[in-house]
């Protein structure tokens, strides 16, 4: 009796020539292991425009091959293509596997020079898997639920138009905090602390830590300080109907939704969190230090036991 192929879905950048060319050499890589690599069919066509010798030798996603038979997601890419990543395998138990070919690279695991040892640590089943909270966003007008979404990094309420400001009030917990005018609100899980939260003002939360933070974008208010709160909080924003105009709503980047006034968008932990293999142990630090190439000169580390 033969074994069932072990299907690995490979996702690419596929605009990019290096992202192109890495995904050739992991599809390779997996067939030569007796391996299915799956792509979406976008992304396989572009592929195969590249090296058509592949051609039917690469599964389809959701045609050929459901999320549910998948082991891993290899991702070749930064961030934004590792969220597309989460976005393809929401809701089942494979991991996703990060190699870094963008710039900073926050969720990504290894990086280019580590692509053929990361390829076969993935077939050794070689990896930890480290779950990171992702948020559940739900849009309520009045007493209906109009749109409901959930994020890796983050929700933001923004405004649509450049001229006009938008009035809203932040909630926590079913209370009102405070009500300003601004050009939107973060709301972030820890991961996405290093993301949008952070060019915002918010502050580095380490991932090993359940949070919820709320950073203010450009607000006109005395308080409008970042907040962060428990896992098992509620945060909301709701768009006060005198903004004169539509917000928007972004999940990480990729899902907007239009937002009429008088929407409140309530955020809250998901139940579902999004699955990363990691190879390597290292301490948060470490990764901050070297992604932002911090400086550390003259530290001598800890004299004796701390």
């Amino acid at each position: 009796m033969s074994k069932a192929p072990r299907h690995f879905l490979v996702v690419a950048h596929t605009g990019r020539r290096d992202s192109l060319e890495a995904a050739v050499t992991v599809c390779e890589q997996l067939l030569a292991a007796g391996a299915a690599p799956v792509m979406a069919r976008e992304e396989r066509a572009d592929l195969l425009a590249s090296c058509p010798e592949l051609t039917d030798r690469l599964a389809i996603l959701h045609e050929s091959v459901e999320t549910t038979e998948l082991e891993l997601a290899i991702v070749l890419g930064g961030d934004g293509t590792i969220l597309r990543a989460a976005e393809l395998v929401r809701g089942c138990s494979a991991p996703l596997l990060g190699i870094n070919l963008g710039h900073v690279g926050f969720l990504a695991e290894s990086e280019r020079d580590d692509l053929g040892e990361a390829v076969r640590r993935a077939l050794s089943r070689d990896y930890l898997v480290e779950e990171r909270m992702a948020l559940a966003v739900r849009v309520k007008l009045g007493d209906d639920v109009i749109y409901e979404t959930w994020a890796l990094n983050e929700a933001t309420v923004e405004k649509s138009s450049r001229e006009r400001m938008l009035e809203v009030v932040i909630e926590v917990d079913g209370r009102p905090l405070s009500s300003f005018g601004c050009d939107g609100v973060v709301m972030s899980t820890p991961t996405g602390s290093t993301a949008y939260a952070f060019s915002a003002g918010g502050p580095i939360v380490w991932p090993t830590l359940d949070a919820l933070l709320l950073v203010p974008l450009s607000a006109h208010a005395l308080f409008a300080r970042p907040l962060v709160v428990g896992p098992d909080s509620s945060l909301a924003v709701e768009v006060l109907a005198r903004t004169g105009g539509a917000a928007v709503l972004c999940a990480d980047g990729r899902r907007v939704q239009d937002l009429p006034p008088g929407s409140r968008v309530i955020v809250r932990r998901s139940p579902v969190p999004v699955r990363l293999a990691r190879l390597h142990v290292a301490p948060f630090t470490d990764r901050l230090v070297n992604k932002f190439n911090l400086p550390v000169t003259g530290w001598r580390g800890p004299v004796g036991r701390e």
